[in-house]
């Protein structure tokens, strides 16, 4: 059956988007904020740095686990008790991850919490659901707003906790109750479902995922933009915090989490994607996007030991991949209501793949072969992406999808176009 389009329900209260940001900002954190402790675990738990830096690639794949087993059932559960229990075991998780006595304990405490932490990629496609066709790119744009400034800024306060208390613990407990904090308030500004009462069941649901990529060019096109462009994102945050700890430079945890705040101007500028992917297409913002990032790289790979040059590369990688992301998160949601958290599914799994793959060729390569060879790889990966781009664009030119119809939020399945559902007029 084809899904309809994007046609917002009657929640039981308002979308209320600064919320929905702050709360992705919140428990996006959780995923990042251990990469500038990395050097002070590996001390404190007195195991090499190569060993603590297999904690990077834990999150990424237990984010990837949340999205599989949990995200897809946003479609169909109730929202508020999803929602609520996905707040508490997070919390408990990382006091777990706060009180470990050895690397193994903090590695499963770590797939565990970012496991359940999946709670950014349930909102953005609630919010995108009821802002509508019309609103869809500039919600998407400042959910996504949220999420870039938590993934940055945290690594900011978890190095300055970790500064300030003399030990790498205390990031995890702060992070505990800001992420119980949103069990008061978020769970009752959400509607109690997103789609039907009667929908598929648990395993009906994960088995369609493969279809839905499968019928979707669009969804195949974005997915494989997420996996290179997050690996390549993964592998200069996986790496910078021994980069920036290492001879000549000898920098400690709060400034390695300085470089969050650094990038701030980046994660703000970030936001226009989504407008610009509803006036030009998400092509364009995706290549725009891969440039800027390719160009971050670049400028950190040439001049390795300037912290003027590491602060700039690192604003072009976060604006151009941030960027990216939205442009399209914007595009997938367009395919229908009744499957917008399983696209989202598809989009992110891929894309936090890619990450898991980055963090851990990228802590390998760095601890081999030094700076410049990781950042080489991440640098492969944005060629990889913008290849991707350039081939979708050519594919796509002979059967465009008409103004009219972009403007309804209805993007045509490839496998079957002439079964498109209409859209709004």
């Amino acid at each position: 059956m084809e899904p309809s389009p994007l046609a917002p329900p009657a929640p039981a209260r308002p979308l209320n988007v600064p919320l929905f940001a702050l709360a992705g900002a919140v428990t996006v954190a959780n995923l990042y904020f251990p990469q500038p402790l990395l050097a002070a675990v590996a001390r404190g738990l007195e195991v090499s740095e190569r060993t603590a830096g297999l904690i990077a690639p834990a999150a990424q794949v237990g984010y990837a686990l949340g999205l599989l087993l949990l995200v897809p059932l946003a479609d169909t559960a109730r929202l508020r008790r999803l929602t609520s229990v996905l707040l508490a075991l997070t919390s408990a998780a990382l006091l777990v991850a706060a009180a470990a006595p050895d690397v193994v304990t903090l590695a499963v405490a770590t797939l565990a919490l970012s496991t359940t932490t999946v709670l950014p990629q349930v909102l953005t496609p609630v919010a995108a659901v009821l802002a509508g066709p019309r609103r869809r790119g500039r919600v998407v744009g400042l959910i996504g707003l949220g999420l870039t400034l938590g993934s940055t800024l945290s690594r900011t306060v978890s190095g300055a906790v970790a500064d300030a208390s003399g030990s790498w613990r205390a990031a995890y407990v702060v992070a505990a109750v800001a992420t119980a904090a949103l069990l008061f308030v978020l769970p009752r500004r959400l509607p109690e479902r997103l789609g039907s009462r009667r929908g598929a069941s648990y395993a009906g649901l994960l088995a369609g995922l493969p279809r839905l990529l499968v019928t979707h060019r669009e969804l195949r096109v974005s997915a494989a933009l997420g996996v290179c462009a997050f690996a390549a994102f993964s592998v200069f945050w996986a790496v910078l915090a021994f980069h920036l700890a290492a001879p000549p430079l000898g920098y400690g945890p709060g400034v390695a989490g300085l470089f969050g705040l650094l990038t701030l101007p980046a994660a703000l500028l970030s936001a226009t994607a989504g407008p610009l992917a509803d006036r030009y297409g998400p092509g364009a913002v995706n290549a725009g996007g891969l440039v800027c990032a390719g160009l971050g790289l670049g400028v950190a790979v040439l001049a390795p030991v300037s912290p003027v040059a590491l602060a700039a590369g690192a604003n072009l990688l976060v604006v151009g991949v941030s960027s990216s992301q939205v442009a399209a998160q914007a595009g997938i949601f367009a395919i229908g209501q009744a499957v917008a958290a399983r696209v989202n599914t598809v989009f992110m799994l891929a894309t936090f793949g890619g990450g898991a793959l980055g963090s851990l060729a990228g802590s390998w390569l760095y601890a081999v072969h030094g700076w410049t060879a990781a950042l080489l790889a991440a640098g492969a990966c944005v060629a990889a992406g913008l290849l991707t781009v350039a081939v979708s664009a050519r594919a796509a030119a002979p059967s465009c999808v008409p103004h009219a119809n972009r403007e309804a939020g209805v993007i045509r399945p490839h496998a079957s176009p002439e079964r498109t559902p209409q859209g709004e007029t």
